[in-house]
């Protein structure tokens, strides 16, 4: 008996919300996106992260761009993307990120990577010539970069954002108590710390956290203290879904009032932008705070 309720306990944590249904990727919009990332040979954190805001982003005809190849050096608990040794990177990449972008049309590009910490500079040359690619094919555009944890390699994080990025982001994702179970290749203060060198450096910063993992209320406000004393500027607050079951159970799902909560404290606390909902992702409606 006591197992079986165990069962049932997680089958109804596995059970979503109604807030928490999206709409099927439709649309011509959606059709021209998709159009483009595969001819382009590319890469999207939407399809290897299994976005539950896909059909809504590339409806409008916005992606998020992944970089550097689809296959990452991490093995994080709760990220769809693939762990294992990637392959050579390709040079021409900057190129096709940079045309697909300027056929798209977008006036806000957000680009982001898998780790790359077999290489002596985290990618960080790649991720240069990406930027500077997109910035000479359409110089109005906007970008946000969503950088990987450099491992204080802090080289390589100056030349990650001296491209000409609007926006440098690196996502927290959890509480400090939680991190080795969710990211157990990363360090809490190491991550902490190069917000602030990004944000010395002069960039707008922007971090990302998940809820529903096992974290209290009081994690989630010293979160935010410990961002704001680093000097980062945007917070995106979503739900953890469980990509599969060989990832994290969901522990709890956050009633949308609970996220309303967040967002009035964050922006109470101080942060200039707080964007906090059960679908939000860090790229979630990235333009809104330019």
């Amino acid at each position: 008996m006591i197992e079986l309720n165990i069962v049932e306990a997680k089958e109804e944590r596995r059970r979503k919300p109604d807030w928490l249904r999206v709409k099927l990727p439709i649309g011509e919009s959606y059709r021209n996106v998709r159009n483009l990332v595969d001819e382009y040979k590319l890469h999207t954190i939407c399809q290897s992260g299994n976005c539950p805001n896909m059909g809504e982003c590339w409806g409008a005809g916005t992606a998020t761009f992944m970089i550097l190849g689809n296959t990452c050096t991490r093995s994080c608990s709760f990220c769809a993307v693939k762990t294992g040794r990637p392959n050579e990177y390709d040079e021409d990449e900057p190129r096709r990120v940079a045309e697909a972008i300027r056929l798209m049309g977008v006036k806000h590009a957000v680009i982001t990577s898998v780790n790359r910490d077999e290489l002596a500079d985290r990618g960080a040359e790649i991720w240069y010539q990406t930027v500077r690619a997109v910035k000479e094919s359409t110089p109005e555009v906007t970008i946000e970069t969503l950088i990987p944890d450099v491992k204080a390699n802090w080289t390589a994080l100056e030349r990650m954002i001296c491209a000409g990025q609007e926006v440098v982001s690196h996502n927290m994702e959890t509480v400090q108590r939680l991190y080795r179970k969710v990211r157990p290749q990363a360090k809490y203060e190491r991550s902490l710390e190069q917000i602030r060198r990004t944000k010395d450096y002069g960039k707008r910063t922007k971090s990302g956290i998940m809820v529903g993992l096992g974290e209290t209320e009081d994690e989630v406000f010293q979160i935010m203290d410990d961002l704001l004393a680093h000097g980062c500027d945007v917070l995106t607050i979503g739900q953890y879904l469980q990509p599969t079951k060989m990832h994290l159970d969901v522990a709890e799902f956050i009633h949308p009032d609970q996220f309303a909560k967040y967002k009035e404290a964050g922006l109470a606390k101080g942060f200039p932008f707080v964007e906090s909902g059960p679908l939000v992702r860090s790229s979630y409606h990235a333009e809104r705070h330019l």
